[in-house]
């Protein structure tokens, strides 16, 4: 990672853009497992890292995703976690060439702890553990942790990660916009998110998902007010729409998405790229942008 940082001294990271929606188009059904494709169809998922390096990414990120045990628990998938994780780690360094950079991918689990839910933080932690674990033995650079709604979730996936791996760990946390400001579904302000992140040991936090880079323009000068830690934005291409053939569409164009990167950038973003609906075209575009700063 010296290199990364290196690079990051000079000027921001880009990041890759969303691979669910490239592997929706690819053929993977509704409803299906992205991370079943790592060892079933690892040439499709080989490629889309490959589109985003030459669409111009510094880093690309492990399709895993949903890899914990329970989000794959679904899919009756649980007891090959650390296969599957390692698979994408693997399948995603075959494809980065000098200068560039793998990340792991950590998503939410898709339940809730006690007392919403049924789950203790132990169980969370266990389950992102091997998680972990498959990722750094599959060699990437560092592990993201992403689309984080409950900040206690967030913790389970950080203090398990950095129990497994010396690894550096990025986390970043899903906000909505409302009349009071940015908050997570379950409550938590960005103030208390970055706070507690930077605190346990986050080496970078920001936010990614839920908004467009239109609305993520100013929750990004928000978290760069709480913190010093290099900040991501990995914004949405706005919404999900169905499109004709009951086809999934997003309702932000590459160029009006393009058009707010800059001053995400402005606002104190070190660290950018796409989630939902974004693809090669989009980093595409923000390449020429991030590259000349």
């Amino acid at each position: 990672m010296n290199e990364f940082w290196e690079v990051l001294k000079t000027r921001p990271i880009l990041l890759d853009g969303a691979m669910g929606t490239e592997l929706l188009r690819a053929g993977l059904p509704r409803g299906g497992c992205p991370e079943l494709w790592n060892v079933d169809r690892p040439e499709v998922v080989r490629e889309v890292h490959g589109r985003y390096f030459l669409a111009g990414s510094d880093a690309v990120l492990t399709n895993s995703f949903g890899g914990n045990r329970i989000k794959l628990a679904a899919s009756g998938l649980e007891e090959r976690c650390y296969e599957l994780n390692f698979a994408a780690a693997r399948l995603a360094v075959s494809m980065k060439g000098p200068g560039h950079f793998v990340g792991g991918s950590i998503g939410p689990t898709g339940k809730f702890l006690r007392p919403q839910g049924e789950y203790e933080e132990r169980d969370f932690e266990e389950a992102f553990a091997v998680q972990a674990e498959a990722l750094s033995a599959g060699r990437v650079d560092f592990l993201l942790i992403e689309t984080m709604y409950d900040i206690r979730e967030a913790l389970c996936a950080l203090r398990a990660a950095k129990r497994v791996s010396t690894l550096p760990v990025f986390v970043t946390m899903t906000f909505s916009r409302t009349p009071r400001g940015y908050f997570t579904i379950m409550g938590n302000s960005v103030k208390e998110c970055i706070a507690t992140l930077g605190a346990n040991g986050a080496r970078a936090v920001g936010a990614n998902c839920t908004l467009d880079s239109h609305e993520m323009v100013d929750l990004i000068g928000e978290i760069r007010k709480q913190t010093e830690l290099p900040v991501i934005a990995q914004p949405n291409a706005g919404q999900p729409l169905v499109g004709e053939g009951d086809t999934l569409i997003y309702s932000q164009s590459v160029d009006d998405f393009a058009r707010h990167i800059p001053e995400i950038l402005a606002r104190g973003a070190n660290i950018v790229g796409g989630c939902c609906g974004t693809n090669p075209d989009y980093i595409r575009r923000m390449a020429g942008m991030v590259k000349a700063r």
